[in-house]
């Protein structure tokens, strides 16, 4: 099989990134994707930077074995533990959803206010801040919610219990005055629904999903892989949980019935100097 025709590599703590995933094969029809959720580790967002980066190292090493020519970190809390490690640890090209979710958040903005919500690992790093404060007209304010990946990896986003939460996650930012907020984290488009009512319709939300995908598609471009006209699309799921069926309903109810099968896979473990 030629190199263009190896499937791309896409990665999250869970389900998250499986938003990005469906952005990808909107925007590249003909791509087969291989998907793993680190299903057994998650919620990586609570963890401590180091074991975040070794456990997305691991995930990483297990796509880079099964042949992938792209890489795609769907996941924020990963993004902003390990991005350069990654991209110099691999020689296939590294996309990952911090970059394009800050790119459309600067040019969305009116009034230069822009709110970023996400775990505590990513809030705690300050990837979005620091990318975003590069631009000096720009005030970011930042709000951790750990709870809202615990209602997602459990299937429920438009309970009154997640429309209380998001009143009291998203308090602060509708206080500061934010017209632009992002999804730093990708199992928030998920609840959307209960995020958009809070805010209100005149807040943006920024989500790294379909954003990602447009950077997929210039890097294929760009670099020449893109999968050849008469290529058969496969997508495979992987999760490296205790059961694929908790994660083949999980995604189900959360995308319809896009995931029929997942095969269970174990990362190899590595050490990294600390």
């Amino acid at each position: 099989m030629p190199m263009n025709d190896a499937p791309i590599g896409i990665f999250d703590s869970g389900v998250g990134g499986l938003n990005v995933a469906r952005a990808v094969s909107a925007q590249l029809p003909r791509e087969s994707l291989l998907y793993i959720g680190d299903t057994a580790r998650s919620p990586y967002g609570p963890k401590p930077i180091a074991d975040v980066r070794r456990y997305a190292l691991e995930v990483l090493d297990t796509l880079v074995e099964q042949g992938v020519k792209m890489l795609v970190i769907a996941c924020n809390t990963a993004s902003a533990a390990m991005l350069r490690d990654a991209r110099e640890r691999y020689d296939v090209p590294v996309v990952e959803v911090i970059g394009p979710a800050v790119r459309t958040a600067m040019s969305t903005t009116r009034n230069g206010r822009i709110g970023v919500i996400g775990t505590v690992g990513t809030i705690g790093s300050r990837a979005y801040q620091d990318m975003l404060e590069v631009n000096e007209r720009l005030t970011v304010f930042a709000e951790a919610c750990p709870r809202f990946v615990e209602f997602v990896e459990a299937g429920v986003t438009d309970s009154p219990e997640v429309l209380a939460v998001a009143e009291q996650y998203l308090a602060p930012l509708r206080h500061a005055g934010v017209d632009t907020l992002v999804l730093g984290c990708t199992h928030y488009p998920f609840l959307e629904g209960a995020i958009s009512y809070v805010m209100g319709p005149d807040v943006s939300l920024v989500s790294s999903d379909s954003e990602t995908a447009k950077d997929v598609f210039r890097q294929l471009v760009s670099r020449d892989l893109l999968a050849s006209p008469d290529a058969t699309p496969r997508h495979r799921y992987e999760a490296t949980g205790s059961s694929a069926d908790d994660f083949v309903n999980l995604a189900n109810r959360l995308m319809g019935r896009e995931v029929r099968e997942v095969q269970l896979v174990q990362t190899g473990a590595i050490d990294l100097p600390r």
